[in-house]
């Protein structure tokens, strides 16, 4: 399995008891979805090893406390703090205005009016505040993620139009550099 069709789903944080169990904290808002998990891939030097699982209970509402099949101790150890992906394929597809962030890279953002605030290179997801980054021209742009702005998501065109607040754009189109 390679990394480029695998999705985040998580980091394997701590052991939990002496069996061999380990708590994988979840990144995302949709846990529920993991109540059955079959098997994982911890990526191990670089390369997705596949695990697979015998039993899953919840630890906390975001993480889940799993026995692998024919895991000892030791090798539970060995993949503390490694992270956890799952194929693509697994993902249900969604519809609408909804997204994965993944999906949305090289889209296109649209205002209302149809002109283009630039291309998605990445979403950052690490802040309270998620936000598209775009590059337009030779600008970088910023973004917030607020779903009242989202108006379309278009697969086929590759573009997301949004209703963006008056002036937003400004501050990206202005020229920032002061006359010397």
């Amino acid at each position: 399995m390679r990394k480029e069709d695998c999705y985040f789903l998580g980091k394997i944080t701590r052991k939990h008891g002496l069996a061999g169990n380990v708590i994988l904290k979840l990144d995302t808002d949709q846990p529920e979805l993991y109540n059955k998990l079959e098997s994982i891939f911890v990526e191990i030097n670089g390369l997705l090893v596949p695990f697979f699982i015998e039993k899953t209970s919840w630890s906390k509402t975001d993480a889940l406390n799993i026995l692998f099949k024919n895991v000892t101790e030791a090798l539970a150890e060995q993949v503390l703090g490694k992270d956890v992906y799952l194929p693509l394929s697994t993902l249900p597809k969604l519809s609408g205005k909804q997204f994965y962030y993944h999906e949305i890279v090289g889209f296109e953002i649209r205002e209302e009016d149809g002109k283009s605030c630039g291309i998605i290179q990445s979403v950052n997801d690490q802040t309270a505040q998620h936000y598209f980054m775009l590059k337009l021209a030779d600008r970088d742009v910023v973004i917030p993620i607020i779903k009242d702005w989202i108006l379309e998501v278009n697969r086929d065109e590759k573009y997301i139009q949004m209703q963006l607040p008056d002036g937003l754009m400004d501050v990206f189109l202005t020229d920032s550099k002061k006359d010397e």
